[in-house]
């Protein structure tokens, strides 16, 4: 009777200590009551196509893309976090995607194709107007400028992959690029296979880069339709001039999923990821070896992989900054949204506030 009654006492402590699950670890990125907000929806007749490019002004607003397929000119919008008002910047942008501010207050977009510009734009804020500072590699126009990031010497890294667009192709490679402050294009690497998304590390010694390789545009029309390919974020070591100093390695690979789009870093040198995934759409956060930090849903998965409904999928990210720096901006479709984290984003190439 007394070892049933040990037996039993024991059982009992076993089952009373599996049932006390142990407390859920903080996440480290977003706190528990943070959710995306909705700041603004298309209102715009455009045709098709969704919102790209958030980028933080030094005033603290935010610029953000409306990006249409065909025959519409594309928008650059303007969000005033203090009264969240939303303002056209421009209606006729040249398919206007990736944007970014120098240190002297211009904006850099990179125009697109389908119609676009297909070149790097500095833009005048004060006059509304732009000016080319780059629309070719060795004489041959870019296939379709995408997405860029400064580094602390004011030189623009940007890439040019071809995803849509009628015009011909002038460049065999999908590559990514340098342009210096003189004017001077600089190729940096053909190792990514369509780059997209860009962003330096906060001690500029890693420029990470997202290969969405989804088959894409043909070189010529008379070429096979190209098979889709890598799907992954590369980690581009470089030296002290800025240039690509040894083979990359992969810190995200998404498999046979869409991969990233746009992305950016925070202060901690964490990497902020737009993913496409349709089974997994949302913001991936992870860390500079690739582990996965955070998690942040932006649409309803969708474990068929269908592809006639993009709601949800994100674009592109941008942290705030000054009082609205713990702010992440994400475009999603065809809108501009907002979630409070604990980090903050890494701008040293604007003015302090």
């Amino acid at each position: 009777m007394r070892v049933q009654s040990l037996g039993l006492l024991v059982t009992a402590w076993v089952w009373t200590w599996v049932g006390q699950a142990a407390p859920a670890a903080e996440n480290p990125i977003v706190p528990a009551d943070s959710k995306l907000e909705l700041l603004h929806a298309r209102q715009a007749r455009l045709n098709s196509g969704l919102t790209e490019g958030p980028a933080v002004a030094p005033d603290g607003s935010i610029y953000f893309t409306d990006m249409p397929f065909g025959a519409d000119n594309g928008m650059i919008l303007q969000y005033h976090p203090r009264t969240a008002k939303i303002s056209v910047f421009t209606s006729n942008s040249g398919k206007s995607n990736g944007l970014a501010f120098q240190r002297d207050g211009s904006m850099i977009s990179c125009d697109g194709a389908d119609g676009g510009g297909r070149r790097l734009i500095r833009w005048d804020l004060a006059t509304r107007t732009g000016t080319t500072l780059a629309d070719r590699f060795n004489g041959r126009r870019f296939n379709s400028p995408n997405d860029l990031c400064m580094d602390l010497k004011g030189r623009i890294y940007f890439t040019d992959p071809r995803y849509g667009g009628a015009e011909p192709r002038e460049l065999e490679r999908e590559a990514v690029y340098r342009l210096d402050r003189e004017g001077h294009v600089v190729e940096i690497t053909q190792a990514a296979e369509k780059p997209n998304g860009i962003v330096l590390s906060p001690d500029q010694k890693t420029l990470y880069v997202g290969d969405h390789n989804n088959g894409g545009n043909r070189l010529k029309p008379t070429d096979p339709e190209p098979k889709r390919g890598a799907m992954k974020v590369h980690a581009f070591p470089l030296g002290p001039e800025g240039l690509v100093s040894g083979p990359p390695r992969t810190l995200v690979d998404f498999g046979l999923e869409n991969g990233c789009d746009g992305m950016t870093v925070d202060t901690q040198g964490n990497i902020y990821l737009a993913c496409r995934s349709l089974a997994r759409p949302g913001l991936m956060v992870v860390d500079p070896a690739g582990r996965e930090l955070a998690f942040i849903e932006t649409g309803a998965r969708n474990q068929k992989g269908l592809f006639e409904d993009w709601r949800g999928i994100p674009s592109n990210v941008e942290f705030g900054i000054g009082a609205d720096a713990h702010s992440l901006y994400v475009t999603i479709d065809k809108g501009l949204h907002r979630i409070r984290l604990k980090t903050k984003g890494f701008h040293p190439h604007l003015p302090s506030k």
